[in-house]
């Protein structure tokens, strides 16, 4: 953990839908340390005190909101379709009651997610879900149902094996509740704001500068990224132009209506506040 004369240390996400946050951060300011990985070891970093800030899974803010704050204005939200949380399946959701779904283990919001989509909305009373071991997209070619998220959804997408149809879990959040769904928010850890409250303050507006240049020119960004990714840069530019980086009332209306309904569900032990850095 940091000590008091330590920088502030955030989590990294190489995937394309972080590319706005980090893109150009240093250039707005940021000083600090960036430590890299995908969502789940993120999380488990952010609870474990080994990072100080990070854009988390919003699923992990509820199930330990105490333990955390908000950056304001900033998120990973889709408004209809998000392109990159994806059901893979040779049948419809309201037929895998039962059925076993393959996951990656990445992101807990999104398997809660597809937990609550195909109990509320398709009727479902059994849902079952596996961490896969191997390759989940050998599984989906195979004819396995698979929840991917990220790039790997991206390009399986872009691929989709015969027989097998794509569903994206935000375009059907939004298709039942007119509202937005939050995948992720920028999380700081209540322990480390005294020793980085200057940095902290400063780090929101140096986040919105960053996006907001990566973003007024994607196609620089995103040309780097194709040769990262094997994606063209307009299929990225059009991915950055589905997901929503705000925060504001109708995000939060769709925050709360989630975290209800896992309180309600039995996946959260309650239901979780929303506290902010001021």
């Amino acid at each position: 953990m940091a000590d008091s004369d330590s920088i502030l240390t955030l989590g990294y996400i190489s995937y394309l839908n972080c590319v706005p946050f980090f893109g150009r951060i240093k250039e707005q300011g940021f000083v600090g340390r960036l430590v890299p990985g995908v969502p789940s070891e993120l999380n488990r970093m952010l609870q474990a005190g080994e990072i100080d800030a990070s854009p988390s899974s919003s699923f992990e803010y509820a199930r330990n909101w105490r333990d955390y704050l908000l950056l304001p204005g900033h998120s990973i939200s889709s408004i209809g379709s998000i392109a990159s949380v994806l059901l893979f399946s040779p049948v419809s959701p309201q037929h895998l009651g039962g059925v076993e779904i393959a996951l990656t283990g990445e992101s807990a919001t999104s398997v809660n997610l597809l937990e609550i989509l195909l109990r509320d909305y398709y009727g479902l009373s059994h849902v079952v879900t596996k961490t896969s071991g191997g390759s989940v997209e050998e599984l989906v070619r195979k004819g396995t149902p698979a929840l991917l998220i990220g790039d790997r959804a991206l390009k399986l997408a872009a691929a989709v094996p015969a027989g097998v149809k794509t569903y994206d879990l935000g375009a059907l959040w939004h298709q039942h509740s007119g509202l937005p769904f939050v995948f992720a928010l920028w999380m700081v850890r209540r322990a480390s704001l005294p020793r980085h409250r200057s940095a902290l303050q400063k780090l929101a507006g140096q986040l919105l500068c960053a996006r907001r240049e990566v973003l007024q020119q994607p196609h620089d960004f995103a040309a780097v990224a194709a040769q990262e990714t094997g994606l063209a840069p307009e299929e990225i530019v059009n991915y950055w132009n589905t997901i929503s980086y705000d925060l504001e009332d109708d995000h939060l209306r769709g925050l709360r209506l989630f975290f209800q309904r896992c309180y309600q569900h039995g996946l959260l032990p309650e239901n979780a506040n929303l506290d902010f850095i001021e």
